[in-house]
């Protein structure tokens, strides 16, 4: 088993479609209700790239099996120092290790870029990715309760965050 973490390429994004897709239609890891298009997923890729934001694949195999990126926490200057991240595995591979060498790669790239703190926003029931992120040293900073609504169902957003600098 061949596991690499790269930054993402036009050619990776199908299965990126595929892998949000499925996390869309199948889990509360995004609150989107509508399957993303190729189109978009080509549109935010260019935008993270523009603004020198890493979107990474990672590759098992010869396999995209999950994507990883983060972004602007908020769109005024003063967050500029802060961002935001994302990380989706394949469901036929979680809890194989991607998601923490996907973490891990954003990590390094974020603090390489002179970010301070980095945020996650992780749905309060999602206890494997809230362990994901204790490991690597984030800590709560708070939840909103009955935030977002799928599945039937009211959701609570957990907040947790990193100091990347001094």
């Amino acid at each position: 088993m061949t596991r690499d973490i790269r930054a993402a390429t036009d050619a990776d994004l199908p299965a990126i479609v595929a892998i949000l897709n499925e996390a869309i239609l199948n889990t509360t890891a995004v609150w989107s209700l509508t399957p993303t298009t190729l189109e978009q997923r080509r549109a935010w890729m260019a935008e993270r790239k523009s603004k020198g934001m890493p979107v990474l694949v990672a590759e098992l195999d010869g396999a995209i099996v999950g994507f990883a990126s983060y972004g602007e926490f908020r769109p005024w200057e003063g967050y500029k120092h802060t961002v935001e991240h994302s990380i989706y595995v394949d469901s036929t591979v979680r809890g194989r290790g991607i998601g923490r060498g996907l973490l891990a790669a954003l990590l390094d790239d974020a603090k390489r870029s002179g970010k301070h703190m980095i945020v996650a926003g992780i749905e309060a029931e999602n206890t494997a990715s809230i362990r994901l992120h204790a490991a690597f040293g984030f800590v709560e900073a708070g939840c909103i309760r009955q935030v977002g609504r799928k599945f039937d169902r009211w959701l609570d957003l957990l907040f947790l965050q990193k100091q990347l600098a001094g």
